[in-house]
């Protein structure tokens, strides 16, 4: 059995993995001051954005689930395996080389989540170098009828399954890789001859994550003896694949979709590469599945945008816009049904397009050419009209009873549309195409809107903007409003969910604990020395405090960034740690530094990927040397004022408690000896003022 990774390596890669490179992955994330940036959870659904992800202290926090934690907790979370596979993953991504200790063996079992990819990546490999043999003549053949060459098919990886019983099987055993391995990875399946290959004699398409890691395959029939009479043939379920949570052609497209806020579903593998080659660079398709819930949230987290502020904008948005390509017959209009139910589940309005003659995508380029699919795209129908015009036409309205017929159709399609505003407006305008009455075509879908129990929501109403004040309230403190800070204070205290109270002594024990986490070396360790638990007043940051404490106190310089956050919350407990992940990623009243300062004018999303690249790069080579950051003066001056404000907070409870006993006792010597601990109570204030006057000269 394999022994634990050596620690050392653990911290490596933590020092080394990107949290921003990782989670900009699959969610699109957008500045918001403090070095902090937010997007739209992956981990529940939501339209507004309340994740938040703060780069340089290597931590994420979502304050609609309560989840957080460090780059491996987001590993472990976004592809579902254990600490020890995240650290893997990581270290792959990376290149870094790990070491394990076989004097302390791990308790993991089964076939490691990097080395079913690696099997995967492998079996690519096979498959596209099995494309130009006299074999593949088949599959070359499809491809070039549809009008994509040699180098088209390289980019989009095309590759060929040959006909044999273990092809690739022998070929993955000649490469170290188990045969359990290949069934994990949906490889190979085993009969009562032996594991045998899951594709055979087929053209192969590599279905990739947004990062480009390929989870599985499709592919295509092409003989007809195939055994298999399915024309599409996809990797089974597994650790790594799920049909419902992918979409062909997103390593492609990403980029294209977050940029452009755009994205068009088409059908098929061959009408992902025809949109692509026909300049609509933001086409992704299902795998096997129709397009559902799972595959509606990937959309969204990467076209989401809360640049309208105040609206919750279903749509459509100038240049924004989710375009489904279905055909005209009755599976199409099956198909756009679907999709219609699924609608409340994006920002943007989604769109219908149809060609002529019901050609799809890659049909339509091999007659008409790449004009006639950008043409398509841009002319598509917003959905509701289209399955309104869909119902409407069933009919034949200029006789009463069809258009009774059209009314008791359309009244249940018009009932779903959640937002009424959007429902009145469809209901006036079909009830004029029908040529009815408003009353009579109104009636029905209030009568369909109640018997369907459609839930009632207004796109267009404003909403609570926690995280655009934020990010407006730290603007102003960087130019020095006082307002401000204690505008955003006030929000801190507002928004947090681990204890529900908003008073001066808790805004001053919150930030303190925030910036203690976020800015270790903004603490003067001389007063930090002199705080004791009943310096805190509120139950969770006394917690906190002592949690520190048990850390080891302030941090040292040399220690690495998020090692320091490591240790705070393994110190703490389970029980602590969302807390601890909030104080990290909330905005502190102060300007950013000029580390952060720079990490944000980097819009990685929607930017240069070199850059990044090159940054990435940077961060690598000098992982070793990352350390806690140094503290900016406006952070120091920050700490003292808090740290003041707690000591002096803490004698003046002992004082006062002291003086409730010394009232209760008779006079006397003990009596007398309280009078003097508050007489030393009362220097210690007089002394603290004394060195933060002293400080300040």
């Amino acid at each position: 059995m394999q022994g634990m990774i050596k620690k050392e390596d653990i911290e490596k890669v933590r020092a080394t993995a990107d949290l921003y490179d990782i989670v900009s992955a699959t969610v699109t994330l957008k500045a918001s001051g403090s070095g902090t940036y937010m997007g739209l959870c992956p981990f529940h659904d939501e339209k507004s954005p309340s994740f938040s992800v703060r780069p340089a202290l290597g931590v994420w926090h979502c304050f609609g689930c309560g989840l957080g934690g460090d780059v491996f907790d987001y590993v472990e979370k976004t592809e579902n395996v254990e600490f020890g596979d995240a650290i893997e993953i990581l270290a792959d991504k990376y290149h870094i080389e790990l070491h394990y200790d076989s004097s302390r063996p791990s308790q993991r079992q089964g076939s490691q989540r990097a080395r079913l990819l690696e099997a995967n990546e492998e079996a690519q490999r096979y498959f596209a170098s099995q494309i130009m043999t006299k074999e593949a003549l088949a599959a070359r053949k499809l491809l070039a009828g549809r009008n994509f060459s040699q180098a088209d098919c390289a980019y989009f990886g095309c590759g060929y399954a040959p006909r044999g019983w273990d092809n690739l099987v022998r070929y993955l055993s000649s490469k170290g890789f188990t045969q359990q391995e290949m069934l994990d990875a949906g490889l190979a399946r085993r009969g009562q001859r032996g594991v045998y290959d899951y594709f055979r004699g087929r053209a192969t398409w590599p279905i990739r994550d947004s990062s480009g890691r390929t989870l599985g395959f499709g592919a295509r029939r092409l003989y007809e003896d195939d055994s298999i009479t399915a024309k599409y043939l996809n990797t089974p379920d597994t650790a790594l694949y799920h049909k419902n949570q992918v979409l062909y052609g997103i390593d492609h497209a990403k980029k294209a979709i977050v940029n452009k806020r755009q994205v068009v579903i088409v059908e098929g593998y061959t009408d992902v590469m025809a949109c692509h080659l026909a300049g609509v660079d933001t086409a992704v398709a299902t795998c096997g599945t129709a397009f559902g819930e799972e595959h509606a949230k990937i959309v969204r987290r990467l076209i989401s945008d809360d640049a309208l502020g105040g609206l919750q904008l279903v749509g459509p948005v100038k240049g924004s816009r989710v375009v489904f390509t279905f055909d005209g017959d009755a599976a199409g209009q099956k198909a756009a049904l679907h999709a219609f139910g699924l609608d409340g589940s994006f920002l943007t309005q989604t769109f219908v397009a149809v060609a002529q003659d019901n050609l799809d995508p890659c049909e339509l380029r091999i007659q008409q050419g790449d004009e006639a699919v950008r043409a398509l795209v841009q002319s598509a129908t917003p959905l509701y009209e289209f399955v309104i015009d869909t119902a409407v036409d069933m009919f034949d309205t200029q006789y009463t009873t069809g258009q009774m017929g059209a009314v008791k159709a359309v009244a249940p399609v018009i009932a779903q549309i959640r937002d009424r505003s959007l429902v009145d407006m469809y209901t006036r305008k079909t009830a004029r195409r029908i040529g009815v009455d408003l009353d009579i075509l109104a009636s029905q879908v209030r009568q369909a809107r109640r018997s369907m129990h459609v839930r009632d929501e207004d796109a267009y109403a404003p909403r609570r903007r926690v995280f655009a004040d934020s990010r407006e309230s730290a603007d102003k403190t960087a130019s020095g409003d006082p307002g401000a800070r204690r505008q955003l204070q006030a929000l801190d205290a507002e928004r947090q969910g681990y204890y529900h109270i908003n008073d001066a002594v808790f805004i001053c024990e919150q930030q303190f604990l925030g910036l203690l986490i976020q800015s270790p070396r903004a603490i003067d360790k001389t007063f930090f020395d002199q705080l004791d638990n009943s310096n805190f007043d509120v139950p969770i940051f006394r917690s906190l405090f002592q949690a520190v404490q048990a850390a080891g106190g302030i941090p040292a310089d040399n220690v690495p960034q998020g090692l320091w956050m490591h240790n705070l919350t393994k110190a703490a407990g389970p029980l602590f740690e969302s807390a601890i992940n909030e104080l990290a990623v909330m905005p502190l009243p102060l300007p950013q530094s000029e580390q952060e300062q720079h990490a944000s004018n980097v819009q990685y999303g929607a930017g240069d990927r070199s850059q990044q690249e090159k940054d990435s790069n940077t961060q690598a080579t000098n992982a070793a040397e990352i350390q806690l950051r140094p503290a900016t003066a406006d952070e120091k001056q920050y700490a003292t004022e808090l740290l003041v404000r707690l000591l002096d907070a803490g004698y003046m409870r002992k004082i006062a408690a002291s003086k409730r006993q010394m009232n209760r006792l008779p006079d006397g010597q003990d009596k007398f000896d309280l009078l003097g601990q508050i007489t030393q109570f009362e220097a210690a204030r007089k002394n603290l003022q004394d060195q933060i006057y002293n400080n300040a000269v």
